[in-house]
């Protein structure tokens, strides 16, 4: 028996989606746990994080089950990515149709239908009713990067705007883009030029006020874009509609289509980052729908392919075909698997509703965090839209952060078989990406083990 085998075997379950239960047989993280993460230190470097060292043997619907056994409530969806479950029957069965066909030709080399197939659902469910084009790369930070070398070669332009706060990648230029210096950036220098940061409306700190945020902040932001740089000189403006490792803030309203409106204006493209956001993670297929923005280029990844490595760049035809052929692409760039799961993604997201189940989502867990909220001053914010949804916690009666009682709570829920992520600028964010899947039983119980966690302090 491998130590694979044997894994499957501790989780009870070979095969399908585990029982939809929590279960805690051992500390978090239990003795196989441990033996593996010794393993690990010795094959594979530092600088690769986990939030919990648990080693997972099974996983799907709203659970995650480890190699002890232990069944964990799942509000992380590997970072908004297994939005339809971790082993969806669906996506996995036309990824193993595929692999018996085959597994690769390079679509620059021989190309297949899968890939067009995507790139044409790319193009009818993104935002706007123009003609679009898509083109698919690995990861998010691939498809930034591409979206920003695109609005270069078709505006002629150098300069890239970016706001307080953003997260875009950690290649080098998507680095650059990234706001947060620890850890992302730290030491990785020298950064790409031209790039320039301006201030993001975060309502929770806008010193006058929530209310006056949106149009203040796009205000600022249009006149340091005006003086320092010159719009003339700008490619493109990218945001996240929703800042993603920044800590989950959402734009006071207003500010993005002031933001959009200055961009048209100005002959400026507008690229929204929807990687963590797209996809129906905020209960519309895509985040900028919220306020009706349509941009000129869309970055997507993480919930596009149900777990496997794909990303694309999709944006208006104008702007996509200028570019002289052979300067896009990439060599696993659309692989067959990833295109067949992205098939069965769009096809799940569609027949299950699932932007629909994201809005539920959102209507359980807001108004629970909100009851948190006022029994416990140290959340000083509850935020978010559909299944993306954070509470920023603070030093009572003071909005400094407190990331030391984020990671204790944070642990105290792992130790109770619910995993959480925090985030934040400050590190002080807990942020909840449960599957749009998640029974909602199971939702209930893992908001039941936060309050658990909070009545500690």
């Amino acid at each position: 028996m491998t130590s694979q085998d044997s894994a499957l075997d501790a989780s009870g379950a070979n095969g399908g989606t585990p029982p939809q239960v929590r279960r805690v047989l051992t500390e978090i993280p239990g003795p196989r746990s441990r033996e593996l993460q010794e393993r690990r230190t010795a094959a594979v470097p530092p600088g690769v994080g986990s939030v919990l060292p648990v080693y997972v043997a099974d996983a799907g619907g709203g659970v995650v089950v480890d190699v002890d056994g232990n069944s964990l409530i799942d509000f992380g969806s590997g970072i908004a990515v297994t939005s339809v479950g971790n082993a969806n029957p669906r996506v996995a069965a036309r990824v193993k149709a595929q692999a018996d066909r085959f597994t690769h030709t390079c679509f620059m080399v021989a190309p297949y239908e899968s890939y067009v197939a995507v790139c044409e659902n790319l193009n009818r469910v993104t935002p706007g009713a123009h003609e679009k084009r898509s083109f698919l790369v690995n990861s998010g930070a691939e498809a930034v990067e591409n979206a920003v070398k695109i609005a270069r070669y078709a505006t002629g332009r150098d300069a890239v705007v970016v706001f307080d706060h953003g997260y875009h990648g950690r290649t080098l230029l998507t680095m650059t883009l990234t706001a947060k210096n620890m850890p992302y950036k730290q030491g990785f220098g020298p950064f790409a030029p031209e790039v320039y940061r301006m201030p993001l409306a975060y309502p929770f700190r806008w010193p006058t006020g929530p209310d006056n945020c949106g149009p203040e902040a796009a205000a600022q932001a249009i006149d340091q874009i005006t003086k320092q740089i010159g719009p003339t000189n700008v490619a493109a403006l990218l945001i996240e509609p929703i800042q993603g490792e920044g800590g989950f803030i959402e734009p006071a309203p207003g500010f993005l289509p002031a933001l959009a409106e200055f961009c048209r204006a100005n002959g400026i493209l507008f690229i929204a980052d929807e990687v963590q956001t797209g996809f129906a993670r905020t209960g519309d297929m895509f985040a900028c729908e919220h306020e009706g923005i349509v941009p000129d280029l869309v970055a997507t990844a993480k919930g596009i392919a149900g777990g496997l490595p794909l990303a694309a760049v999709t944006g208006r035809a104008d702007i996509m075909d200028k570019v002289h052929g052979g300067g896009l692409g990439g060599t696993y760039g659309g692989n067959p698997l990833a295109c067949e799961a992205a098939l069965a993604v769009l096809a799940e997201i569609e027949d299950g509703k699932l932007t629909e189940r994201a809005r539920r989502i959102g209507e359980i867990m807001l108004p629970r965090l909100r009851e948190l909220a006022a029994a416990h001053p140290a959340i000083g914010d509850v935020r978010g839209r559909g299944a993306m949804i954070a509470i920023e916690l603070v030093r009572p009666g003071t909005k400094d952060p407190d990331p030391d009682l984020t990671a204790r709570v944070a642990r105290r829920c792992h130790e109770r078989g619910l995993l959480v992520l925090t985030t934040g600028t400050y590190g002080n964010v807990l942020r909840f990406l449960p599957p749009l899947v998640i029974p909602e039983e199971l939702l209930v119980e893992g908001l039941d083990v936060l309050a658990e966690a909070f009545a500690e302090e």
